[in-house]
C-alpha cells in the first residue's frame, strides 16, 4: 500500500511538473507576441535606469494562455520618472491614477497601466491605503491579492520572479494569499469577493486557509463600497462558472452581506411538506440558462441580466411560502414580490437603472407562460406576453426554458413542447403584424383631432383604450379605429364634434 502511494505521489508530482512546463511555454509564447511593444519599452527604462516587470494578472493571464492586449507593468521608477520615460515613446499617456503609482500608455492597439512598485499600509478600517512606494519587486508582490497574482517576468530577461510559488499554485489551480489571508483581507476585504470571482472566472479552488479566513471574516465586505463590490460580483456572474462563485460566498457567509437573498433561498424540506430546494433549483437554472446563451438565440457575449434573472427569479418564494391542507406548499404571488426585492438589492449594488428595470422586469414575468400549456391562450394573450416582454423577449425565452429543473423527462418534455408551440404561434402573429411595436390604430394627434381635444390626460386614457383593443382583437382599419374610438368617447361623456 505504502508503495503504491508512493508510486501515485511521484505520478502526481510529475503530472504537476508537466503542467509547469506547459505553462511556461505559454507564457514565453505570449510574451513574444507582445514582445515588440513590451521590449520597447523596457529598452526606455533601462536606458533611464530603471527596470520594467510584467506583473499580476498579465503574467497569469500568460501562464494560461490568455494574455490580452491590456498588459501591467510595475517598476522601481518614481510616477513622474515614468511619464518622461514614456512620453516620447507612446501613442498616448494619461495620470488618471497617478496619486496611487500608476500612469498609464498606449502603443499600437496595446495598453499599458505601469506602476511603481508599492509598499502601501492600511488602517484597515476603511480601505484606502496610505499610498507608499517601494524599492524592490519583492516587496511589491507579497502585497499583491493571491500569489497567482504575485509574479512577474523581468521583460528585459524574460525571467520569472516568483518568491511565493504562484507558478505551482496556477499549476495546482489554487488559490492562495502571499501573507497569510487574514492579513491579505483585513488590508482588503473585497479580496474575498475576488476569489470567489476567480473560482466562477478560473477554475480556481481555494486553499482551506482561505476559505476558513473568508468565513471568520465575511463581515469585513461591509467596509467595501457598493459600487466596488458591485464590479466584482458582475464579474463572477459573466465568468465560465458561476455557480462555484456563488457557492463559495454562500458556504463562507459572504453572500450574507452582498446578496442575503440568495442564501435566503435555503428552505428546510419539512417531513410532511416536500418542496424542492428552491437555492439549489435557482442555480440550476443559472447553468441551464447559461447554455442557451449560446444555443438559442445565440449571443457571442456572457449576458449580466439573463444570469442576475436566472439566479434571482425565484427570491420572492421564502417570503410568499405558504403550507396549504393536504401537505402542499404554495408561493402565490412570488414573482411579484421578487421583482420588488430584485429593484431593492440591485438599487443597493449601484447597478445602473436599466440593468435594473431589465432584470425586475424579466422576474416579475418568468411566470407568464405557465398558464400557456393548457390550451386557453387566444392571440390577444400571447400578443400580451409579447407586449409586456418587449426588448426582453429573447432573454424572456431563455429564463422560461431554463426555469424547467424537473427530472421527469415527460413533463420536461411537454414543458419544452409547450413552448416551442408558444414561439411558433409568436412567429406567425408576427408574420401578419407587427408585434414588436404594437401600437393604437390612431396616433395621438388623430385622437385629438377627432375627439377635438387639447393635449392633456383623455388623450392618453384614449389612446390607452385603442391600444387595448389593439392587443385584443389586432390590426383594426382606419374607419373601424375611429368609430371605436367614438363609442368610447360616448361612453365617458366626451362630446365629439359633428355629432
Amino acid at each position: 500500500m505504502g508503495s503504491q502511494t508512493t508510486v501515485n505521489e511521484r505520478n502526481s508530482n510529475a503530472s504537476a511538473a508537466r503542467r509547469l512546463t506547459e505553462a511556461k511555454r505559454n507564457a514565453v509564447a505570449e510574451l513574444m507576441r507582445v514582445s515588440p511593444i513590451a521590449d520597447e519599452l523596457a529598452t526606455s527604462f533601462a536606458a533611464a535606469g530603471h527596470r520594467l516587470y510584467l506583473v499580476g494578472g498579465s503574467v497569469r493571464d500568460a501562464l494560461l494562455g490568455r494574455l490580452s492586449t491590456d498588459l501591467d507593468f510595475t517598476t522601481d521608477a518614481r510616477p513622474e520618472q515614468v511619464q518622461r520615460i514614456v512620453s516620447g515613446w507612446a501613442d498616448a499617456v494619461w495620470d488618471t491614477g497617478i496619486e496611487f503609482g500608476t500612469v498609464g500608455a498606449a502603443k499600437h492597439g496595446t495598453t499599458c497601466e505601469i506602476t511603481t512598485f508599492r509598499a502601501d499600509t492600511y488602517d484597515r478600517v476603511g480601505r484606502r491605503p496610505e499610498v507608499a512606494f517601494g524599492d524592490t519587486i519583492e516587496g511589491d508582490l507579497v502585497r499583491r491579492d493571491f500569489t497567482v497574482n504575485a509574479m512577474a517576468v523581468e521583460v528585459a530577461t524574460k525571467s520569472f520572479v516568483d518568491p511565493h510559488d504562484g507558478l505551482a499554485a496556477l499549476a495546482r489551480r489554487t488559490l492562495d494569499t502571499p501573507a497569510t489571508p487574514e492579513e491579505s483581507f483585513a488590508d482588503d476585504p473585497l479580496r474575498m469577493l475576488r476569489a470567489a470571482r476567480f473560482v466562477s472566472q478560473l477554475g480556481f479552488e481555494p486553499a482551506p486557509r482561505v476559505v476558513k479566513a473568508m468565513t471568520d471574516m465575511a463581515g469585513e465586505i461591509r467596509r467595501i463600497t457598493a459600487e466596488r463590490v458591485q464590479a466584482e460580483l458582475s464579474k463572477l456572474l459573466v465568468g465560465r462558472d458561476p455557480r462555484k462563485g456563488i457557492e463559495l460566498m454562500v458556504e463562507t457567509g459572504l453572500a450574507d452581506h452582498v446578496l442575503p437573498e440568495v442564501p435566503g433561498m435555503r428552505l428546510a424540506i419539512d417531513e410532511h411538506h416536500q418542496h424542492k430546494d428552491v437555492y439549489q433549483h435557482s442555480l440550476t437554472v443559472l447553468e441551464q440558462a447559461i447554455d442557451l446563451e449560446t444555443s438559442h438565440e445565440p449571443r457571442l457575449e456572457p449576458d449580466l441580466v439573463l444570469r442576475l434573472a436566472a439566479l434571482l427569479h425565484d427570491i420572492g418564494k421564502p417570503a410568499t411560502r405558504r403550507f396549504e391542507p393536504g401537505g402542499g406548499v404554495s408561493f402565490h404571488h412570488h414573482e411579484v414580490v421578487g421583482a420588488k426585492m430584485v429593484r431593492k438589492r440591485l438599487r443597493a449594488l449601484r447597478y445602473p437603472k436599466d440593468v435594473i428595470n431589465d432584470v425586475s422586469q424579466l422576474v416579475f414575468l418568468h411566470l407568464r407562460f405557465h398558464g400557456y400549456g393548457r390550451g386557453e391562450w387566444t392571440d390577444s394573450a400571447v400578443r400580451r406576453y409579447v407586449t409586456d416582454a418587449g426588448p426582453l423577449l429573447s432573454r424572456l425565452h431563455k429564463l422560461v426554458r431554463a426555469d424547467c429543473t424537473t427530472r421527469n423527462r415527460r413533463k420536461a418534455a411537454a414543458l419544452q413542447r409547450s413552448y416551442d408551440d408558444l414561439e411558433a404561434r409568436i412567429a406567425r402573429i408576427a408574420e401578419e403584424e407587427d408585434l414588436a411595436r404594437v401600437r393604437p390604430d390612431l396616433d395621438g394627434n388623430e385622437i385629438m383631432r377627432i375627439l377635438g381635444l387639447e393635449p392633456g390626460p383623455l388623450v392618453g386614457r384614449a389612446w390607452k383604450h385603442l391600444k387595448e383593443l389593439r392587443l385584443d382583437r389586432g390590426p383594426l382599419d382606419h374607419d373601424e379605429a375611429v368609430a371605436e374610438l367614438r363609442r368610447w368617447a360616448a361612453e365617458v361623456g366626451i362630446d365629439v364634434p359633428g355629432e
